[in-house]
């Protein structure tokens, strides 16, 4: 591949760099990192580096870092180079941990600091809001609409209240930090007011729990990192310029998704001897997680248009035609008919380009019938089982192709998946929070787990026998046996026979008429019980290898119980006080799809490539940078997809606020206003009507990222929801308006 790369006219723009900034605007499938590693490699063969100088790359994703340390090193020996000298390629905060390590005493960390874990750091702030609501059990009742009752609002606080405070906390101490905000900045500031600011108080309080954790166990999360890493470059002004002089090009790539503090950092490091050199590229229209991070894409269109130069890279060989004028026409009508005015700022207005002639990456051929905007209203189960039937039949006629289904929520990943396996038998790959293996798996060392920790429990031991004998789930004769077996012992008065010393027990004496098979089955799993409790004694993750010792069989399925083994011991090691329960609650939680699983990475470096005649279901956010041959987009209704319509319903919004608020939005707008010290600035509601719109926003660009990650053919699908009350999205509608001259009439038998 890296043989047959011959910039087209767009890329030599870019590749003709010599000095300066330069902001770049990439469509999907632009070739964008191409670009940057052939740009990396000519400015080390031209001689642009000094000894010991190299070229920075900084990325997002860990996957793309060794993306671009392949292509550049690739590109370098193809120059007669040496292929590893010349550049560092790095994301953000591999970066800011680069720069800490050099001066943590700048940082006030010790040399052994450590970055918390994902899961860690979750589980303090669920713990800080739990203790929160149990401090003050009625400090949201204000917000709340005035017809609920007591017994709903008691629910709502065991339930609900909590996972949306968690949220709050976690956009709250995110953009103070973003903000360079500590919490004692927060507190000293409220002092000096006499407005009332109830949001930053809570937020703040979780933000000061959440704090001292880190404090106390010596460790930084992300944001940190990259706040000290500021600081320290701040501090030292002789290691900046030792790293200015080290760095004197920085490449920048997905630098719609960098927020204000990253920007400053790369900022700093790109002045040399008052000379910018920086080369910022992205996708203003793929900027899709700013609902999630403090992510700002106008900071790059901020700088594009500030910069020496500027330039598009436009040309794509990805998709087919009729799929990229489908996407260019999604970004023209939200420019200039979107019903809501201010949000037609969304989407940049860069028309994808078909490759020109002779290009190495020519555009797929386009048919009309590869794109199918299906109108008919499904009600929401009606959607998964024609979704299903059409990849199952597809998957059937295309054997050495790729396809994937977007969902909008893992939850509805999980329910397509099934509906695959159990009435199509189709084997789907899921990359949601956790794979089916993983939930099996997980699911059958809970159980175990739980009967231990509960061994009086006839039910549980019931529960534990089944999982015992899982394998015999595959002969339904026999898992007949096990099921009537399981019903026994379900029924057994004294389940603590099944732990005595005994060498065998007669088991007619309880169980009338008993075959002598299930004796024999009852005896050798009483061996294997009588074995888990004494191990019971032992460390967590070692009590997980000794069950998967005697439950699992496949490779796949040892491999994972190690990596749970594994993550319970880090757990374990950071809570010596937590007792088998409650980490039992975090294996229950995986076992749920709860939760992603952090310490197997089970999407990371995934090819699509490596699954060709199988399906994927993801979400819309996971699959950006992926591609397939064909792609379902479902659900694509009012509700995934709003529009500011009078009837549209916003996922932040919860029935039980009064007046549509936003409470996370209302929190960091409190947080604004006490920070500018001008308490006119905070109104009631106003937050929330912007953070509306960004919403708007976030989805149209959601929504036009999912349509160019189909390469040949196109299926979207919409839902009514609940009750039958979700109407089609109203971009949904412009399209299937613009694409009517094309369309086939839908049924059930196109798609």
């Amino acid at each position: 591949m890296i043989d047959q790369f011959k910039p087209r006219p767009a890329q030599k723009d870019i590749l003709a760099y010599k000095k300066g900034t330069l902001g770049v605007s990439a469509v999907p499938g632009s070739g964008k990192t191409w670009t940057l590693s052939y740009l990396a490699a000519k400015l080390i063969d031209e001689g642009a580096l000094g000894e010991d100088q190299e070229v920075l790359i900084v990325t997002l994703v860990n996957s793309a870092v060794s993306n671009f340390s392949q292509r550049i090193s690739q590109f370098l020996t193809g120059f007669g180079r040496i292929p590893s000298l010349g550049y560092r390629v790095r994301t953000l905060h591999g970066l800011a941990h680069d720069i800490v390590k050099e001066r943590p005493e700048l940082a006030g960390l010790d040399t052994s600091f450590q970055i918390i874990d994902e899961r860690e750091a979750i589980r303090i702030r669920e713990d800080a809001v739990y203790n929160w609501l149990r401090k003050y059990p009625n400090h949201l009742d204000s917000y709340f609409i005035s017809d609920i009752n007591e017994k709903k609002k008691e629910n709502l606080y065991q339930k609900q209240i909590p996972a949306y405070l968690s949220q709050l906390s976690l956009q709250f101490i995110r953009t103070a930090k973003n903000l360079q905000l500590s919490p004692e900045a927060i507190r000293n500031q409220l002092k000096f007011t006499n407005q009332s600011y109830p949001l930053v108080d809570l937020g703040l309080e979780i933000y000061e729990v959440y704090q001292r954790n880190l404090e106390y166990s010596g460790t930084v999360d992300f944001d940190d990192l990259i706040n000290k890493a500021h600081q320290v470059l701040n501090l030292d002004s002789t290691l900046l310029e030792r790293l200015q002089d080290k760095w004197p090009f920085i490449l920048e790539d997905e630098a719609q998704d960098s927020s204000l503090i990253q920007q400053k950092i790369l900022s700093k490091l790109a002045k040399r001897s008052g000379q910018f050199n920086w080369v910022r590229v992205g996708d203003p229209n793929q900027a899709i997680y700013e609902s999630f991070t403090t992510a700002d894409p106008k900071l790059l269109n901020e700088f594009i248009k500030s910069a020496d130069k500027s330039y598009v890279l436009p040309n794509s060989g990805r998709n087919t035609k009729n799929i990229i004028d489908l996407a260019n026409h999604l970004v023209a009508w939200t420019i200039n008919n979107h019903p809501s005015q201010q949000v037609r700022d969304a989407l940049f207005p860069n028309d994808i380009q078909p490759t020109p002639p002779g290009d190495s990456q020519p555009n797929p051929i386009s048919h009309p019938d590869q794109i199918n905007l299906y109108a008919q209203a499904l009600t929401a189960d009606k959607e998964i089982q024609l979704i299903a039937s059409s990849a199952s039949n597809w998957l059937d006629e295309n054997p050495d192709k790729t396809a994937a289904i977007l969902v909008p929520r893992n939850e509805r990943g999980k329910k397509i998946a099934g509906i695959l396996r159990s009435k199509f038998n189709v084997e789907p790959v899921e990359l949601l929070n956790s794979s089916l293996e993983t939930r099996k798996t997980t699911g059958a060392l809970v159980i175990i787990l739980d009967y231990l920790i509960d061994p009086s429990s006839s039910k549980k031991l019931s529960a534990a026998y089944k999982v015992w004998n899982r394998a015999h789930q595959l002969n339904q004769d026999s898992w007949k046996s096990i099921e009537a077996d399981a019903d026994l012992i379900s029924g057994f008065k004294t389940p603590e026979l099944f732990l005595s010393h005994e060498p065998l027990t007669d088991w007619g004496k309880y169980f009338p008429n008993i075959g002598s098979a299930t004796q024999l089955r009852f005896n050798v799993f009483k061996k294997i019980l009588i074995k888990w409790q004494e191990a019971a004694l032992l460390p967590i993750d070692q009590i997980i290898l000794t069950i998967s010792g005697a439950i699992f069989e496949t490779p796949a399925e040892l491999t994972l119980s190690h990596k749970l083994a594994n993550f319970q011991k880090q757990l374990s090691n950071q809570h010596p006080d937590w007792t088998m329960p409650v980490l039992l609650d975090e294996l229950k939680t995986l076992a749920r799809n709860e939760r992603r699983f952090f310490a197997g990475g089970e999407e990371s470096h995934f090819n699509p490539e490596e699954h060709q005649g199988k399906v994927v279901i993801t979400t819309a956010h996971k699959a950006k940078g992926l591609e397939w041959d064909r792609v379902y987009l479902i659900s694509v209704n009012n509700y995934n997809f709003p529009s500011g319509e009078n009837n549209d319903t916003y996922i932040a919004e919860k029935w039980y606020l009064r007046d549509q608020l936003n409470l996370p939005a209302e929190a960091l707008s409190q947080l604004s206003s006490l920070m500018s010290n001008s308490d006119s600035l905070y109104s009631e509601g106003e937050s929330s009507a912007l953070a509306r719109d960004e919403y708007i926003r976030e989805r149209l660009r959601l929504l036009y990222v999912s349509i160019t990650r189909a390469k040949q053919e196109l299926i979207i699908t919409w839902n009514t929801g609940r009750g039958g009350k979700y109407t089609p999205a109203v971009a949904f509608t412009a399209l299937t308006d613009y694409y009517a001259q094309e369309q086939i009439s839908p049924t059930e038998e196109v798609i």
